[in-house]
């Protein structure tokens, strides 16, 4: 799932894909209807990928809360944004069994819910981690288990 290039802007609806950076700010398409808008420097953005959740342990990325409801079902939409409140509490305690309950409001869990449809629904949503430096780094590990060697850089010629 990659949603370093996806973003919330405070005040308009639904997600924007970056598309471009201007000298005043970047240019956003809309993930609902397709349509570009140009966004200054001062309008709150966050990116998708910087957003956590609150659990009783830790502070769960966003894109491994969205991994969790894919899981769950099998890629497919989850419940509408627009159920009842407990409803939705009762379904992310499904997903996300240790999140903070004092600190994770209902209107958090309709917008990540909200997020997660549009995003589906665009097919940028997987049950698949993706693969990434870590895992690279594993694979290229020897048999025993240890770390190879690190390279040391080049000598340099010496000038005759």
């Amino acid at each position: 799932m990659e949603l370093e290039k996806v973003l919330a802007i405070t005040g308009q609806p639904g997600l924007y894909s970056l598309k471009l950076q201007t000298r005043t700010g970047f240019v956003a398409e809309s993930l609902v209807d397709g349509k570009k808008i140009n966004v200054g420097m001062r309008n709150n953005v966050s990116l998708l990928s910087e957003i956590s959740m609150y659990t009783h342990t830790e502070e769960k990325p966003l894109a491994e809360v969205m991994r969790a409801i894919a899981k769950k079902e099998n890629n497919g939409p989850a419940i509408s944004h627009k159920e009842d409140s407990n409803k939705l509490m009762a379904y992310f305690k499904e997903v996300l069994p240790d999140y903070d309950e004092d600190r994770v409001y209902a209107s958090d869990i309709k917008k990540v819910l909200n997020w997660y449809n549009l995003l589906q629904a665009k097919g940028m949503v997987s049950s698949e981690a993706p693969k990434g430096k870590g895992e690279k780094a594993e694979a290229a590990e020897t048999a025993e288990g240890e770390a190879p060697a690190e390279k040391k850089p080049a000598k340099k010629a010496k000038k005759e």
